[in-house]
């Protein structure tokens, strides 16, 4: 396992006037796939967004890659859960995915023939290639998913982050998505917001219960007791049965 490539220290946020996170502490190491769950409500979203600089702290100590979160985005590849990209709008997969190299150096207007290798690269390695010519709307819910992810690759970030990215997406999709991020994490630091705890206990490598405070553990193993610590509405069954909630919240 690498350095520390996350580090919180006595990390507070509120939004107005309402505490969102108390408190928080906890490291991630280079190489790790973390993910963060927790209660709708608990802080998941609003934590990825302070990691990122999206949000300020009220107090505390956060550094990615040793300085502010702010110096360093350029290094982040980030997914967000909430993508809205209006499906009938004659776009197709190779410019969505080039978006993000505009995006990592707004100075440049026009895509440059290593714009074009690192999507080619990037959609290969997510599964899309053979995609490239299609409008995004003509993709399944998994296959536009792979394309943003493909999309927050295509700048070669050392670590990626993302929220809930199988949300409304079928479970052969899940299951592809998450094939595709083990091999990402390979060679990147993978942290992601999930519910759904038997899909990604097969991929983490590590866990955070997040409900205004954070419960760190550095193994992936998924237990009743920690579910019942983060009070998850979540599904501990494997798909196709009826889920079995835990704990309402």
């Amino acid at each position: 396992m690498g350095p520390p490539v996350i580090n919180v220290r006595n990390l507070w946020f509120s939004f107005a006037g309402q505490p969102v996170l108390k408190d928080v502490t906890f490291e991630v190491n280079e190489g790790e796939f973390l993910a963060l769950i927790g209660p709708n409500g608990g802080g998941k979203t609003t934590l990825l967004k302070l990691l990122l600089g999206l949000l300020t702290a009220d107090r505390g100590h956060i550094r990615v890659f040793g300085q502010s979160p702010r110096k360093v985005v350029h290094r982040i590849g980030y997914v967000p859960q909430d993508i809205h990209i209006n499906q009938n709008f004659p776009i197709s997969v190779m410019d969505i995915v080039l978006m993000g190299r505009l995006i990592s150096s707004r100075s440049r207007r026009r895509h440059s023939k290593d714009d074009k290798l690192s999507a080619e690269k990037a959609m290969e390695e997510l599964g899309v290639w053979e995609h490239r010519d299609r409008q995004i709307g003509d993709l399944s819910g998994g296959e536009r998913q792979r394309v943003f992810i493909a999309r927050a690759l295509v700048i070669d970030p050392e670590m990626l982050m993302l929220d809930e990215p199988t949300a409304s997406v079928d479970t052969k999709g899940q299951g592809e998505i998450f094939e595709h991020l083990k091999q990402v994490n390979k060679k990147v630091t993978v942290v992601l917001v999930s519910h759904d705890l038997m899909m990604i206990s097969s991929y983490i490598k590590s866990v955070a219960c997040v409900n205004q405070f954070i419960h760190y553990h550095p193994e992936a193993e998924i237990t009743e007791e920690m579910v019942e610590i983060c009070q998850c509405n979540v599904d501990l069954i494997a798909h196709g049965l009826p889920h079995r909630v835990l704990r309402k919240h």
